[in-house]
């Protein structure tokens, strides 16, 4: 199975019918017609389907029947969270609600002024979580990949707007380093997915779900440098208006081993983690072999 390339999947034509059914009619007939694409997915999406499959039978124990409904209920997820990033950033109409567990120890980093470092995983919808975070007195830069389709990337910066925090692009020539250091030094947030890396990353290693995984060095390298306040930051969707966001209480890193205070702090993110995971497992979006040695 091969690594993660660092793009999203879709075309701009399922983008473009998306939108133009959410703004004519609203999320429900949207969400409806994502029924039958979510069903095509499940059907012949046999290399993305292949490890999560494996996740929800091997790793969290589901029969197999079990693993076949979450596969789909993943799938279906995965489009509900595109579905909705589209119209909160666009400002449509909708119905949604939040309730936000720990938004006081973001407020309390904030207060601190240091800035701080926020990190998440591919779990649940942190588009969602990023306009909400707007909240905070201090300035969000976002951290990723570039890896979407520049078509997709266009329209929907056409449909949206352009994201209302900064975005640091994450470069071979490591100019994002740079960015995200001039970010601390303003006192800003900083926010990063810790559970996927490129070929050829630097990686460390953790047990997640009782099986060795490699996950990104460059998240907890960028902690221990800068010796910042670190949160554990989530969003996930709990019904189809409902969400729910979680943040973790601050976490102050200062054993003066370098090495040590990483593996640390890995282990404190893949503790909460797993606890998302086995709480919203359906709500994983990792279409690779992600305990792949």
């Amino acid at each position: 199975m091969p690594a993660w390339q660092g793009r999203s999947k879709g075309t701009t034509l399922g983008y473009r019918i998306f939108v133009s059914i959410l703004s004519r009619f609203g999320v429900a007939p949207g969400y409806l017609l994502l029924r039958f694409v979510a069903l095509y997915y499940f059907l012949v999406s046999y290399k993305s389907s292949k490890p999560i499959y494996s996740y929800f039978r091997s790793k969290l124990g589901y029969s197999v029947p079990g693993a076949l409904m979450k596969l789909y209920q993943n799938y279906y997820r995965f489009g509900q969270s595109i579905i909705d990033k589209v119209v909160i950033m666009a400002g449509m109409s909708n119905k949604f609600t939040y309730e936000f567990d720990g938004e006081e120890n973001l407020h309390k980093i904030a207060q601190q002024g240091k800035g701080g470092l926020l990190l998440s995983a591919h779990l649940g919808n942190w588009e969602i979580a990023g306009h909400l975070l707007k909240r905070l007195s201090a300035k969000i830069n976002i951290v990723m990949y570039d890896g979407e389709h520049q078509q997709i990337k266009q329209y929907m910066e056409q449909v949206t707007g352009k994201r209302n925090m900064n975005i640091i692009v994450i470069k071979e020539d490591l100019s994002h380093i740079y960015a995200i250091s001039d970010a601390f030094k303003r006192e800003e947030f900083v926010c990063m997915h810790a559970d996927r890396f490129l070929e050829g990353n630097k990686t460390m290693k953790a047990s997640l779900l009782g099986h060795p995984a490699k996950f990104p060095a460059g998240p907890f390298v960028l902690a221990a440098t800068f010796r910042v306040p670190v949160s554990f930051v989530y969003a996930f969707k709990e019904t189809n208006t409902h969400f729910h966001l979680y943040a973790s209480t601050e976490k102050i890193y200062s054993n003066p081993a370098k090495n040590e205070m990483m593996q640390e702090m890995l282990n404190d993110y893949v503790v909460e983690m797993e606890k998302k995971v086995k709480q919203y497992p359906e709500q994983w979006f990792n279409y690779y072999d992600f305990w792949k040695q």
